[in-house]
């Protein structure tokens, strides 16, 4: 089973590969052209298109760019010809510390409330988080952002608004450097996530085993303690893994408001400057990394639940 796996996500890494090399490639414009400046001799045009090696054909390139990313090779900035896995690596650790601290955040946030909102869906103190959570969604991570900054940062006082401090640098000032970026993303977050706990909740306590639970005497939380949250992780699971790659993406948008120097930083300033190298790394480490939550989830679920490995067994036999 670990074996057929492990071929779908080298099959899918594969194919995501082809489709942002061919989507990369397709924009208009010649990036020679660009870094030269429009001034540029056609002379001298060509001989940088040869030098980069833009005039070999597709595939080729291809190949010869899939080849790198497998030894970690990325390539060399098209601007300043630096390589651009040191580029990507000290930013990438940024947005790392962004999301799965903002993650964590929304987890230890989202599962009580998930499951206070199910256990009280029909009173108002339920319903109440229902609403909250609803009106939560329609609040995007960037405006979420401004008003921490402007509560916590401007009127307050409390917390710095902006920058970045390394962690072995000071710990103390990369954690409060972290605050605010890392709760604008939970709080988002978490009003995605609370429905969808709330609702996995609901239906584990409509189950006939949790009933059967209730009836023979179990008190609520202990039924739901052994019943609820083995049988609702699988729906919970699943949707912690999308949030956690779009997460990624909101990252880019929060590193803007609060001035880090995150790989959202360094995407945008590559599209900006269209440093076409740059952009295809990121893009393609962005995907690897949404394929490997995914295979880490598939894995995950047989943890949680055993009969998902019985099944597979027998599939395979």
């Amino acid at each position: 089973m670990l074996l057929r796996r492990f071929a779908v996500f080298v099959a899918c890494l594969l194919v995501a590969s082809a489709v942002v090399f061919l989507l990369i490639n397709a924009l208009p414009g010649d990036v020679s052209q660009v870094i030269l400046g429009s001034g540029a001799t056609p002379e001298a045009v060509a001989g940088l298109q040869e030098q980069m090696g833009l005039n070999d054909p597709l595939i080729v390139r291809y190949f010869d760019w899939m080849s790198g990313m497998l030894t970690l090779d990325f390539g060399r900035s098209a601007f300043t010809h630096e390589a651009i896995g040191p580029l990507i690596a000290p930013r990438l650790a940024i947005t790392a510390w962004l999301v799965f601290v903002g993650m964590a955040l929304a987890v230890a946030v989202v599962l009580p409330l998930g499951r206070f909102a199910a256990l009280n869906r029909k009173r108002f103190s339920g319903q109440i988080v229902s609403v909250i959570s609803q009106l939560g969604m329609a609040v995007p991570a960037f405006l979420a952002g401004i008003l921490l900054v402007l509560l916590f940062a401007v009127w307050l006082g409390w917390l710095p608004a902006n920058g970045y401090t390394p962690l072995l640098e000071n710990p103390v000032d990369w954690a409060r450097r972290l605050i605010l970026p890392c709760v604008s993303l939970a709080l988002v977050q978490s009003a995605v996530l609370v429905r969808y706990v709330r609702n996995a909740f609901i239906d584990v306590l409509q189950e006939d085993y949790f009933r059967t639970a209730r009836s023979i005497g179990w008190p609520m939380m202990a039924a739901v303690r052994r019943h609820g949250v083995r049988n609702a992780a699988l729906q919970v699971v699943t949707v912690l893994a999308l949030q956690l790659a779009t997460l990624f993406v909101g990252a880019i948008v929060v590193e803007r408001v609060f001035a880090i120097h995150g790989l959202g930083d360094l995407l945008l300033q590559s599209v900006s400057n269209r440093d076409l190298p740059i952009v295809q790394a990121i893009v393609m480490l962005l995907v690897a990394l949404i394929l490997v939550i995914n295979a880490v989830v598939d894995m995950l679920y047989v943890v949680i639940d055993p009969r998902l490995r019985s099944d597979a067994e027998e599939v395979d036999e």
